[in-house]
């Protein structure tokens, strides 16, 4: 056995001895990339994959679920912050159902099937009311998401407490919503009036005036309320409308700034003095169709010419003889001749006749002033904030004022006194806003970066080497034809007596000659032994 396993290194030394570099550098890469690549195919094949069990979990969910499956033994991870969690994938339907069986996760809310297994008479009157209030905003909630478009909603109401005395007045309950709608969805004012009216029917004294519905963007829903009529607003309704007017400018102000410096680092307050004095008239006007020429358009003329030319006649008969006469009246004519002449034209104009009923508007914002604190980039150095970008928001304000107030308020003169007055802007770091965590992006491990530019090196040698070797090998070839053209014979000595020992070392001389490599072994062999 020892002396096989002597032949053998032998013989593998002498191989190795005989090959040429680049044979040998072939030999060696291919051995570090099969090497590799085995590593690999191990580590792709016994690589388990993983597929989401449960995604948009709350923190508590996770907990409740990640503990079952370690008590199984199951390998499980945590991905999106704690939101998803991934298992094997041949197991994620029996686990699925396994865990739905026995009501895992428990999301902690309490629904109205909670009364009906937990009835009892160990409960006080404060515990049914948190466990009523619980259970009223985990089924709105519930009915929320049923909407399309919405993909979560979380509700938090309000409910007053209920007074011993029937003549108490009663209180009025809120609901605050927000709602996580799905990406690319908007909503339009119908869906919004319908979802203010299936929140304000579900709870009782609840009014859509109370009710406040925002998405995860802070974006706000408002309804859109038609019951004051154009000519009356009460004191409820003028508040309303001020409330209104002043939150949509600060949703302006605050959107367009928060774009500039960032929504976490503006804050915006807006105050408005608003005239709801309302004035109704009637203006009658007559003017000329042809203002030029003071004139209007003829409808109707009407024209009238007389002309008379003649002489008189002598009178007949006694004077004052007659019986229809008078007496002492002496009677008599003269004679001449005349002419007579009369035009008349009558001409009906028609003018324009203007009735006007100018209904004032119902309000008027007679004053305003803007509020806004703004944080600089960097938060505890205020000199970071540059004076440019402070002056260009004073002139995105200003120009707010001027177009919102009335200008019939002004008068003649157009200009706004004390404008700067009216905008304040205040840079300062904000000591009381809560830090928001960000999210994580997935980063790829390092060693997949360091396994494929292994590869991609190897890759290249490899390459390299063949190339190398196509080059070399005609060189060789043509070097092996050149030897072999070359003949090499011994001559023989006849005259010479031929003895067993003189055989045998003409033998071995025509080997060394003509195979020179089996001589070698041959002489290797002679010596090992």
């Amino acid at each position: 056995m020892k002396e096989k396993l002597q032949a053998f290194k032998t013989k593998t030394a002498s191989f190795w001895s005989n090959r040429s570099k680049a044979q040998k550098t072939a030999v060696i890469s291919s051995v570090i990339v099969s090497f590799f690549a085995i590593l690999a195919i191990i580590f792709f094949m016994s690589k388990t994959n993983m597929a989401p069990l449960y995604k948009d979990l709350t923190v508590q969910e996770t907990g409740q679920i990640k503990e079952v499956l370690d008590s199984r033994g199951i390998a499980s991870e945590i991905t999106n912050n704690g939101t998803s969690i991934l298992v094997p994938e041949q197991v994620v339907d029996s686990l699925k159902v396994e865990l739905a069986a026995e009501g895992v996760p428990k999301s902690g809310s309490i629904d109205y099937s909670f009364f009906g297994e937990r009835s009892g008479f160990g409960m006080t009157d404060n515990e049914f009311q948190v466990m009523k209030l619980d259970a009223m905003q985990t089924e709105l909630a519930n009915l929320i998401k049923g909407i399309e478009g919405v993909k979560n909603a979380q509700v938090m109401l309000s409910l007053p407490q209920e007074g011993v005395f029937v003549r108490e007045s009663t209180q009025e309950a809120s609901a605050s919503i927000v709602i996580h709608n799905e990406p690319g969805y908007n909503f339009d004012q119908s869906h919004i009036d319908a979802l203010y009216h299936l929140v304000s029917k579900s709870i009782p004294n609840l009014s859509t005036d109370n009710i406040v519905i925002m998405n995860q963007n802070v974006e706000y829903f408002d309804y859109k309320n038609n019951q004051n009529s154009e000519n009356s607003f009460t004191a409820a309704s003028q508040l309303e409308l001020k409330k209104e007017i002043e939150r949509d400018i600060q949703r302006q102000v605050h959107q367009m700034l928060g774009v500039m410096m960032g929504f976490n680092k503006v804050v915006v307050s807006v105050t408005t003095d608003i005239d709801f004095t309302q004035e109704n008239s009637e203006v009658n006007l007559v003017t000329p169709v042809d203002e030029e020429n003071m004139e209007g358009l003829a409808v109707s003329v009407e024209r009238i010419t007389e002309t008379y030319t003649g002489n008189e006649n002598e009178a007949g008969g006694v004077g004052g003889t007659g019986e229809a006469d008078i007496p002492n009246y002496v009677a008599g004519g003269g004679n001449g001749s005349g002419d007579y002449e009369r035009m008349e034209e009558r001409i009906n104009n028609e003018v324009n006749r203007v009735r006007k009923e100018i209904v004032e508007s119902p309000y008027k914002i007679r004053d305003m002033g803007i509020q806004v604190m703004v944080e600089p980039p960097i938060a505890d150095d205020p000199l970071s904030m540059q004076e440019n970008t402070v002056e260009d928001i004073r002139q995105i304000l200003s120009t707010i004022v001027q177009t919102s107030i009335d200008k019939k308020t002004l008068g003649e003169n157009q200009e706004i006194e004390n404008l700067e007055e009216k905008i304040v802007v205040s840079v300062q770091p904000f000591n009381g806003k809560m830090e928001i965590a960000e999210t994580e992006s997935p980063v790829i491990p390092v060693f997949v970066y360091v396994i494929a530019g292994i590869l991609l090196v190897v890759i290249l040698i490899l390459l390299f080497l063949l190339l190398r070797r196509k080059r070399e090998e005609p060189e060789e070839e043509e070097l092996v034809e050149e030897e072999e053209v070359v003949p090499v014979s011994v001559p023989d000595i006849h005259n010479e007596k031929e003895s067993e020992s003189s055989v045998r070392r003409k033998q071995l001389e025509k080997l060394a000659k003509d195979k020179p490599d089996e001589f070698a072994k041959l002489l290797r062999s002679w010596l090992s032994e």
